[in-house]
């Protein structure tokens, strides 16, 4: 006993004597504080639209960067798709450029950025994008290390985003095809829940109208903050519109103030943004 006793002692003593040397104060490590989080609060998605060679001769570079890229090649010895892990986590990658999210600014100094190698869409002379989507196995690579990064920094649903969502105004990716409510069906995410939906839609028609006002307040609150509160459908608010829709109701994506719309951010709202009492 008295042996285990020297050994752990000797073994603590080594430990401040590490602490201490080549310093010129002691490092004491004895107490923690409660007021802390992760740095780490949010994690983004994106779509490189471009080629596999090209993402990476791009995120390698100088001017852009995200910590992760999955590939659409599968790696020939282990048969599984290729992530690259190209920024550290505990480094900031450049991958959200001016950005927002319900309060917080500049999300690259607080978020694990993913990229995914896909085309994104054309647009043909009527304007009519045709997106491309997702490999099957990109999206199951993504959900493990998607399901990582969460557990890693308890990051919460609606902080799971894509780059439309933190910069609505000038970005589309991931874009309609984006499988947003598969992966909140692991816990990726979120989703609002279809009994909410259906109370806020109150018996109106999907498409019938709705208050522009009332729209903005509930994307706002719910972490648009770009979208003014006017009661105008101006250009600024239609691609917010645009921006919520392909998220949260892809089938249609056209930037209308419609019932559905209201009625789902009013879910989410709901879900994930209760008033405080």
């Amino acid at each position: 006993m008295s042996l285990i006793c020297f050994t752990a002692l000797s073994g603590c003593s080594t430990e401040n004597s590490q602490r201490a040397k080549g310093k010129n104060y002691f490092l004491n490590t004895s107490y923690s504080s409660a007021a802390q989080n992760e740095r780490i609060r949010f994690l983004i998605f994106h779509y490189t639209a471009v080629d596999d060679a090209t993402s990476l001769k791009l995120l390698t570079g100088d001017n852009v960067s995200a910590h992760y890229l999955v590939s659409d090649h599968i790696d020939t010895h282990s048969g599984k798709p290729i992530v690259y892990r190209l920024v550290s986590e505990n480094k900031r990658a450049w991958h959200a450029g001016l950005s927002n999210w319900n309060g917080r600014v500049n999300l690259n100094d607080s978020s694990v950025g993913i990229e995914i190698v896909n085309p994104g869409f054309t647009e043909d002379m009527l304007g009519q994008k045709t997106w491309f989507p997702f490999q099957q196995q990109q999206v199951k690579a993504l959900a493990a290390l998607a399901k990582e990064i969460i557990q890693r920094y308890n990051i919460t649903p609606d902080n799971v985003l894509g780059h439309s969502d933190i910069a609505p105004l000038r970005k589309q990716d991931p874009g309609k095809l984006f499988p947003w409510k598969a992966l909140a069906a692991q816990g990726i995410g979120a989703w609002p829940d279809p009994q909410r939906v259906e109370k806020y839609l109150a018996n109106r028609s999907p498409d019938a109208p709705a208050d522009v006002l009332s729209i903005q307040t509930m994307l706002k609150r719910y972490g648009y903050e770009q979208i003014p509160l006017s009661g105008v459908l101006d250009e600024d608010t239609r691609k917010i519109i645009s921006a919520f829709q392909m998220h949260f109701r892809p089938e249609n994506i056209d930037g209308t103030p419609d019932a559905e719309t209201e009625a789902i951010a009013k879910a989410l709202n709901e879900q994930y943004r209760p008033a405080t009492r």
